[in-house]
C-alpha cells in the first residue's frame, strides 16, 4: 500500500496521514484477517466495516461468512459484472479501491475460512461453488486453478491443473505467476475439506451424493474407498467416477483433435493430384515466365505438397505409476490412453505398477473400468512393469513408450538400466513426471539428471505437451 507523502519545512518527503479511502480499505483487511484467524467476531471493525458496505451500496450480506457467493449473486445479479476479473490488474480510482476489497473480503473469507470438523456434502459443494467464483474473480474458469479444467485442460497450454490438464488456463490469466501459485493451495484445501467428509454416509445418501461435484480430490478420495463400499454408496461413487471421466476425456478429446499430425514422409514422392497442387508455389517458381506483353504466367512445371504419413500402426505403451503420489497422472493418462486407442493405425497397451505390475490392455477403451481395477497406494517398484514392456517392443522404431511416474524408486539402478535399455532399442521413450493442470510434481533428481543426460529429459507441465509429443509420433 502506497502511504501520501507531504514535504516537511526543510523539504524533505514525509508520510502524510493516510486518506478516508484508504482507512476504509484497511478496516475492511483488518476484519478479513480477524475473521480468518478467529471466528469469533471484534465488534468494533464489524460494527465499522458494516457502515463502510452501507455506505458503499453494497449489501451486508458480503460480511456474513454463512452467505455463499451463489446466494448474494442471486439476490443482487448485478454484481456478477462486478466479480468477474475482479482480482486482475486494474487503474480504479480509490473509491473504486474500497468497493472493491469489500468484495474481495467475501471471497477470500468463503475460500480459505473453512474452519474445523466433519464436512457435509452441501458444504463442500457450497466452497467448489465459492471457489469458482474466486478462481473467476482471478480471470480463470471455475475448477482451472484447481486443476479440474484440465486435468483437464481447460486451460488451454497454461489446466488441475495439469497440465498440461485445459478453458482458461492459470498460465494465460492476468497475474498467472500469483495464479499458479494459487492453485495448490485451492486444491490442497479442497482435499482437505474431502478428507473431512463422512464420504460413505453422503454416498449412501443418494440426495447427498448428488451434491457432489466430481474433482480430482474426490476421485482420488473414490478410487482409495472403493473396496469398502456397496450398494447404492458404491452405484454413486462409480456415477461420479464415471462423470469425470466423460468430461476430462471429452477436453482431451479436443485437445488430441487440435494438435498437429505427424510429420510428412519426405522419402514418398507427392501423388500428383489437384488436392496436392501446391499453388503457392506453383506461381513463384514459374514467376521467370512471366510475359509482360500478354499479361500471363506461363507455366512450364507444377508443384505438389508432399501429404504422404504413417502407413504402419504404431504402438503405443503407456506405464502409468499407480502409488498414491500419481493419481492425477493416471487418472489423465488412462483417458489419453483411450482416446489414442480409439485413432486409426494406433495399437495402445496400458500398464498400471506399484509395487506389481497389471496389464490393462484389455480394458484400455474404457477408462471408467481401468481406474476401478487400479489399486492406489503402496510403494513403486519399476521392475516389476519392465517385465510386462519389454515384450510389448517388437517393432522398436516404430513403439514410443510413455513412462508417468516421479521416479522414486527403490530399486533405482535396475529400473535405470532397463529405461536406459528401451532407449538403446530405438524406442521413443518419453518419461513423463506430471500431467496435471498446474505441472507441479516432485520427480526424483536422480532420476531427473540421468534422462537430461541421456536426451530425453522428464516432460513436466500441461498435457497439451504430451498429446502433441505423442501425436506427432503417432499419426
Amino acid at each position: 500500500m502506497s502511504v501520501p507523502t507531504q514535504p516537511d519545512p526543510a523539504g524533505a518527503a514525509v508520510p502524510g496521514p493516510p486518506s478516508a479511502s484508504e482507512n476504509r480499505r484497511q478496516v475492511l483487511y483488518w476484519r478479513l484477517l480477524a475473521r480468518l484467524f478467529d471466528p469469533e467476531e471484534q465488534a468494533t471493525l464489524e460494527s465499522a466495516s458494516v457502515a463502510i458496505v452501507d455506505d458503499l451500496g453494497l449489501p451486508a450480506l458480503l460480511l456474513e461468512p454463512s452467505v455463499s457467493i451463489d446466494n448474494v449473486v442471486q439476490r443482487y445479479p448485478h454484481l456478477e459484472a462486478e466479480i468477474d476479473g475482479l482480482m486482475t490488474p486494474d487503474d480504479d480510482g480509490r473509491d473504486r479501491e474500497v468497493r472493491r476489497a469489500a468484495l474481495v473480503s467475501k471471497l477470500l473469507l468463503n475460500v480459505f475460512a473453512t474452519g474445523g470438523g466433519n464436512v457435509t456434502a452441501e458444504q463442500l459443494a457450497r466452497w467448489q461453488s465459492d471457489a469458482g467464483w474466486f478462481e473467476r474473480a482471478l480471470g480463470c474458469e471455475p475448477g482451472a486453478l484447481r486443476g479440474r479444467a484440465a486435468a483437464t485442460g481447460a486451460g488451454g497450454d497454461g489446466g488441475p491443473g495439469s497440465g498440461f490438464p485445459g478453458g482458461t488456463a492459470a498460465g494465460n490469466t492476468p497475474g498467472s505467476g500469483f495464479n499458479v501459485n494459487l492453485g495448490p493451495a485451492l486444491a490442497a484445501i479442497e482435499a482437505d475439506l474431502i478428507k473431512r467428509m463422512r464420504l460413505r454416509e453422503v454416498l449412501a445418501d443418494p440426495r447427498l451424493a448428488k451434491k457432489l461435484t466430481p474433482s480430482m480430490s474426490l476421485i482420488e478420495q473414490l478410487l482409495r474407498d472403493k473396496d469398502n463400499l456397496d450398494g447404492v454408496a458404491l452405484a454413486n461413487a462409480k456415477a461420479l467416477i464415471k462423470r469425470f471421466v466423460d468430461e476430462v476425456a471429452q477436453v482431451l478429446r479436443t485437445q488430441v483433435a487440435q494438435a498437429s499430425t505427424g510429420t510428412i514422409d519426405r522419402s514418398i514422392p507427392p501423388k500428383r493430384v489437384f488436392r496436392n497442387l501446391d499453388i503457392d508455389r506453383t506461381i513463384w517458381k514459374n514467376l521467370p515466365n512471366w510475359s509482360p506483353e500478354d499479361e500471363r504466367l506461363y507455366v512450364d512445371r507444377l508443384y505438389y505438397k508432399q501429404t504422404a504419413k504413417r502407413v504402419e500402426p504404431a504402438r503405443l505403451v503407456v506405464v502409468v505409476d499407480q502409488s498414491g503420489s500419481m493419481v492425477d497422472a493416471m487418472v489423465n493418462c488412462t483417458i489419453l490412453a483411450s482416446i489414442f486407442a480409439g485413432l486409426p493405425k494406433v495399437d495402445v497397451h496400458l500398464i498400471a505398477y506399484d509395487t506389481r505390475a497389471l496389464d490393462l490392455t484389455t480394458w484400455v477403451h474404457d477408462p471408467f473400468e481401468v481406474l476401478l481395477r487400479t489399486q492406489l497406494g503402496g510403494g513403486t517398484d519399476g521392475t516389476a512393469a519392465l517385465e510386462l514392456t519389454r515384450p510389448k517392443i517388437v517393432d522398436p522404431r516404430n513403439t514410443v513408450v510413455v513412462w508417468i511416474s516421479d521416479f522414486y524408486e527403490w530399486r533405482e539402478q535396475e529400473c535405470w538400466d532397463g529405461f536406459s535399455a528401451i532407449h538403446r532399442s530405438g524406442a521413443r521413450f518419453i518419461p513423463v513426471g506430471s500431467v496435471s493442470s498446474g505441472g507441479q510434481q516432485s520427480v526424483n533428481p536422480w532420476f531427473r539428471q540421468r534422462f537430461k543426460d541421456q536426451g530425453t529429459p522428464v516432460l513436466s507441465g500441461r498435457i497439451k505437451k504430451l498429446v502433441h509429443e505423442l501425436k506427432n509420433f503417432l499419426v
